[in-house]
């Protein structure tokens, strides 16, 4: 895309976002200015004679069932209208358009590396800031998380779903038949043994649903990779599009596998603990998130592979991400060869 057509694509959305701005307090002359780094959605932050603001535009695809927009506005608002703030104040949304204005803050993310037992411990307590009230009336309107589970067969089928995904990869360059290789010979022969391990653990288990009062209010997706450092020095927590009701220990498990800016796996238990108060029997949640653990460990390598689908590069292109699709595949491939090593499949 050229500077010229750059230009024209911005005015147009600036035209398209009016009403949804002049529902935050926008309603004088503005300016977007594009937010690059993102993979899902186009994101600007808008100057104007008042504080800036960060404007959304959710991706939206037939392809992709998901309602981005209903599940980050909705949970960002019930989390803001309880009292949590380690999060982008939410201020307005226009479901025709697709926009969501919210928050700017400002900071920085958290490099690979950087990620302490404080940090872990301020998103421990956001998430009881938000379970806390998981009983007041108006979380019974939040949706179900994406790929909620509420069963044991429920995790397995997320996973044998991904890895079925995983069959369209485009084999006719050399490192989608790395990529291809890496599924057939190492993915699926571990996830038989996991699968196997799992069921046999969890015994006539594997179909007893979660009790609603056991289950999480999960900003899904979570982990430092959608972190802000904020000038205070404290975290503000974001991107909430996967968020929903959910179980805690897929919660759990999924902060501590997602790979772009990793948890330590020794804080781990401290995490757990933390949380842990919020269920019914803290001892269960804990074994529940034990169990799940290589499941997701394997989730989270077909999500890395996802970058050879054509759906991420349908994602990338709507959010204007300028990335080298090769060198990205690449460092994917790496990181999911890394995991595989480490799991010892």
């Amino acid at each position: 895309m050229n500077h010229a057509t750059d230009t024209d694509d911005v005015a147009r959305m600036a035209a398209v976002a009016e009403p949804v701005l002049a529902q935050a307090g926008v309603t004088g002359p503005f300016r977007l200015e594009p937010i690059t780094g993102g993979g899902n959605n186009r994101v600007f932050r808008v100057e104007s004679d008042g504080a800036p603001v960060v404007l959304k535009a959710y991706f939206r695809h037939p392809d992709d069932p998901r309602d981005r927009l209903r599940a980050d506005f909705s949970f960002s608002a019930f989390a803001w209208g309880v009292g949590a703030r380690s999060l982008p104040q939410p201020l307005a949304s226009d479901r025709e358009t697709g926009m969501a204005v919210y928050e700017f803050v400002v900071g920085q993310k958290l490099a690979p590396g950087e990620v302490t037992a404080a940090h872990v411990a301020e998103a421990a307590a956001f998430v009881r800031s938000v379970n806390e009230h998981r009983a007041d009336p108006r979380a019974s309107t939040l949706p179900e998380a994406s790929e909620a589970c509420f069963t044991i067969t429920d995790h397995l089928a997320c996973v044998n779903r991904r890895l079925d995904r995983l069959r369209g990869i485009d084999v006719s360059t050399p490192i989608g038949r790395d990529a291809a290789t890496i599924v057939d010979r190492r993915m699926r022969p571990a996830w038989e043994r996991v699968a196997a391990s799992v069921r046999a653990s969890a015994h006539d288990g594997v179909d007893e649903p979660l009790d609603a009062s056991d289950r999480c209010l999960s900003p899904s997706d979570f982990g430092f990779h959608n972190a802000i450092l904020a000038a205070d020095h404290r975290l503000r927590f974001l991107d909430f599009e996967y968020a929903g009701w959910d179980d805690p220990a897929k919660m759990a498990c999924d902060f501590f596998c997602q790979p772009a800016v990793p948890v330590p796996r020794e804080l781990l238990s401290g995490f757990v603990a933390a949380v842990s108060p919020l269920w019914r029997d803290p001892a269960a949640f804990a074994r529940r998130a034990a169990l799940l653990l290589p499941v997701y460990e394997l989730k989270w390598c077909c999500i890395m592979l996802n970058e050879f689908l054509p759906a991420a590069d349908s994602r990338r292109t709507f959010a204007g991400a300028i990335v080298d699709r090769e060198a990205r595949r690449a460092v994917q491939l790496a990181k999911v060869a890394s995991s595989l090593d480490r799991m010892g499949a």
